[in-house]
């Protein structure tokens, strides 16, 4: 896979070569150029941005430079262009399997108060938001939806069965987990993990995750279809909720 990025901080972007997704980048298994907004500012005063028209605080991210910087993009090497904005779809773990097998994908990263309408309507394909949150500028939104839609990318993650397990891979949130020393605190690891019966492991496993999900995000259930034993487990819990 391809992913462009066009941004005013490119240096923002040297975390990508650490840890798996370095390495898929090492191997080929993904590429990722960035693009430089300030390579194609409109004067010598380096401008990109420009006050709103109509008044208000902030700048502006200008159509021009935008556009020009796209335009440096190969048409074959453009792919689906997607503005990182707190008026996109939120961003889930479904939309991130989509976007990973696309062959190209282009990221603009906002800045300030936004980018110019013009350029959005005629230029991109998808506004995707990664929270209900402000953050400093689109960077660090694209440094989330690169490693999320990465995970999904075939070689990127050695282990197949750790990106199906993940959090939200099947709706729920994943349930907790233990490793070494046996005691920690005066706190043992569960008994059910330590009996080596595989069928009972995951019984708990599965339960502990449903468990997780009705404590802390009940929303989720709504998108769940629920076994009759999940349910029957919902319906204890919810009624020692209420008592």
């Amino acid at each position: 896979m391809n992913i462009n990025i066009i941004t005013l901080f490119p240096e923002i972007f040297d975390s990508l070569k650490y840890g798996l997704l370095g390495q898929a980048l090492d191997r080929g298994d993904i590429k990722i150029s960035i693009f430089n907004l300030r390579d194609h500012q409109i004067n010598k005063h380096g401008q990109v941005d420009d006050k709103p028209y109509g008044g208000g605080e902030g700048m502006v991210l200008m159509a021009e430079p935008l556009e020009d910087a796209i335009k440096k993009i190969s048409k074959d090497n453009l792919g689906k262009v997607i503005n990182l904005s707190p008026q996109g779809t939120l961003l889930s773990q479904q939309k991130a399997k989509e976007l990973s097998i696309l062959k190209n994908i282009t990221i603009l990263c906002g800045r300030y108060e936004g980018i110019d309408e013009r350029l959005i309507s005629q230029y991109v394909d998808e506004e995707i938001s990664v929270g209900d949150y402000i953050l400093s500028g689109g960077e660090f939104a694209a440094l989330t939806l690169v490693d999320t839609l990465s995970r999904f990318i075939p070689g990127v993650i050695g282990n197949k069965k750790s990106v199906e397990q993940d959090s939200f891979s099947q709706g729920l949130l994943k349930g907790p987990v233990f490793t070494r020393p046996e005691t920690f605190n005066s706190y043992d690891v569960p008994e059910v993990l330590m009996s080596g019966d595989h069928n009972r492991i995951k019984e708990w496993r599965d339960n502990q995750s449903l468990i997780r999900t009705f404590e802390r995000r009940p929303e989720l259930l709504r998108n769940i279809k629920l076994t009759k034993k999940q349910k029957k487990l919902l319906e204890e819990l919810s009624s020692k909720a209420i008592l």
